[in-house]
Formats: C-alpha cells, sequence, structure tokens
C-alpha cells in the first residue's frame, strides 16, 4: 500500500517499492517451512509449519503484519507444513486454500477452521486473488495428494518445489524460466547414507516420493533455469543431514560447471529454520 502525505511528506514506501512481487522465505527446513508473497493487492502464506508465535515473530522480522494476510496456501498435509495452520485460520481468520485430499488429510490434525475458511483448490487448475495468479501442480510425496504452487504477478513467476522424490518433465515444464524459485535441497547424499537414521527412513528419504538432494536440486535447476531467473532460494534443508555450506557450495559448483552465471545471472540464496530471508523483489 502506499500513504501519501500533505505538505511535501514522503511516502510511506516509495512507488517503485509498492509495485512487483516481493518474496520472504520466512522458514525453510525438515522442521518447519513457511514463504510469504506479496503484491501491491494480496499478501499471502504458502504453508505455516511452525508455531502462530513464532511465524508473527517472523513476519515482523520483516516489518509485515499476520493480520494482513489475505489466504495461506498449503502443499501437503506434514506437520512440518501444517503445525500452525488452525492457529493462523482461526486467529487472523485467514482462507485456507488446499486440494481436497490434503483438507482430508489435515482436517484431524489444525482443530476446527470454519466452513467458508476452507477453499479447494484444485490441483492443475489456476485460480485468481486480485493481481496474483496462482498456479498448482502436483509432485511425488508420500502425502495425500502434494500439491506445489507458481505464483504470477503481471509478468513475473515465482515457483516452489520441495518435498518430492522426483522432478517429471511435466513438472519442470509448467515452472521453465521463473523469475525465482525455492528449489528443495534436502540431504548430502553421503551424510544420508552414512548418518543414524534407520534404514527405512532413509530409503523413504531415497525414494520417488521422498525428497531431493543436493545433487538433484542442481539437476532440476539447469532444466527449468531460463533468461529471465534471476533469484534462486535453496530450501528444506535437513538438520541432520545437510549444511547450509554444503548444500550452497554442491549447487553453485554443479551449475558453474554447466557453465550457468551463478553470481551474475543469477544469485542463490540460503533459507534458515528459525530467520526469515529479507524480502525480495521477484
Amino acid at each position: 500500500m502506499v500513504y501519501f502525505f500533505s505538505e511535501g511528506e514522503l511516502y510511506k514506501m516509495t512507488l517503485e517499492q509498492s509495485q512487483g512481487m516481493f518474496v520472504s522465505v520466512l522458514a525453510s527446513s525438515s522442521s518447519g517451512n513457511a514463504t510469504y508473497i506479496e503484491t501491491p493487492k494480496q499478501k499471502v502464506l504458502v504453508d505455516a509449519g511452525l508455531s502462530g508465535k513464532k511465524l508473527a515473530e517472523l513476519m515482523s522480522s520483516i516489518n509485515r503484519d499476520l493480520n494482513d494476510v489475505d489466504a495461506l496456501f498449503v502443499t501437503h498435509e506434514h506437520s512440518d507444513h501444517i503445525h500452525g495452520v488452525g492457529v493462523l485460520a482461526r486467529r487472523y481468520h485467514l482462507d485456507v486454500y488446499a486440494n481436497e485430499g490434503t483438507w482430508q488429510a489435515m482436517a484431524p490434525k489444525i482443530g476446527k477452521v470454519a466452513l467458508e475458511q476452507q477453499h479447494i483448490f484444485k490441483m492443475g487448475t489456476i485460480m485468481t486473488l486480485g493481481d496474483l495468479d496462482i498456479e498448482s501442480f502436483g509432485v511425488s510425496h508420500d502425502a495425500a495428494e502434494p500439491q506445489f504452487y507458481q505464483f504470477h504477478h503481471e509478468d513475473k513467476a515465482f515457483a516452489i518445489l520441495t518435498d518430492t522424490g522426483y522432478v517429471s518433465d511435466r513438472v519442470a515444464g509448467t515452472i521453465k524460466d521463473a523469475d525465482g524459485y525455492l528449489m528443495e535441497c534436502n540431504h548430502d547424499l553421503n551424510m544420508l547414507r552414512n548418518g543414524l537414521y534407520p534404514w527405512s527412513l532413509k530409503q523413504r528419504i531415497l525414494s520417488d516420493r521422498g525428497h531431493l538432494s543436493n545433487d538433484d536440486g542442481a539437476e532440476t535447476l539447469m532444466e527449468v533455469l531460463g533468461q529471465r531467473t534471476k533469484h534462486v532460494f535453496l530450501g528444506h534443508l535437513s538438520q541432520e543431514n545437510n549444511f547450509k555450506d554444503l548444500a550452497h557450495a554442491t549447487v553453485t559448483e554443479t551449475l558453474r560447471n554447466h557453465d550457468y552465471g551463478v553470481g551474475h545471472d543469477f544469485k542463490i540464496i540460503d533459507t534458515d529454520p528459525a530467520i526469515a530471508d529479507p524480502l525480495i523483489k521477484i
């Protein structure tokens, strides 16, 4: 919103700052995930995998308020994506969007949400809220009906892709040449294979319905990066089987070895389990 003041006072926010699409990855890890997206007419969240109190603190850290958020989009019913959904819906009267399978799976976990706040967002469709178009697409993960989202505002696109065991040609085509990405780099293969997780959990993570490794994330980026791409967030890092520096170095090295202009054509941005990334204009 732009505030005008009389007698030559400055805008609260300049016209340049108020236009366009802005993104902050509030938190991203295997323990909790939430992303904030803002346009001149819409303020939305994707997932709420932390407590309501923590999410309010993260929003405050980027000078935003949960009271101003219009809608919450849920990707799937795992706790690191829905922990705060019920609280936010009740306390802040948020409209919550998810597909039917996800609603059925998460309903017993999030408590009562008013019927008028529950919205079905069918997989593979596009809906419009004000000046924001939201495109849903299915992924391969061990959840009821997992889907992620690509956000479009004017000529800009921001795609979120985490919690998938592999990336199909269909998904890659859907999100190709976006202006910004939140891309999963869940684990380092050697750390996972040699770590303390039981073999059954390792198999789950490594399966086609598990998570992308650092190498998988880099390979996916090579499929989808385009001339428009300027920002790549590396997200959903395992706190047991990965490190920020390792994920960053793996992706950077792989892309540079294939002549991608890391640091020149686009930036790679780390995310954190408990510290919000600053708002970035996409």
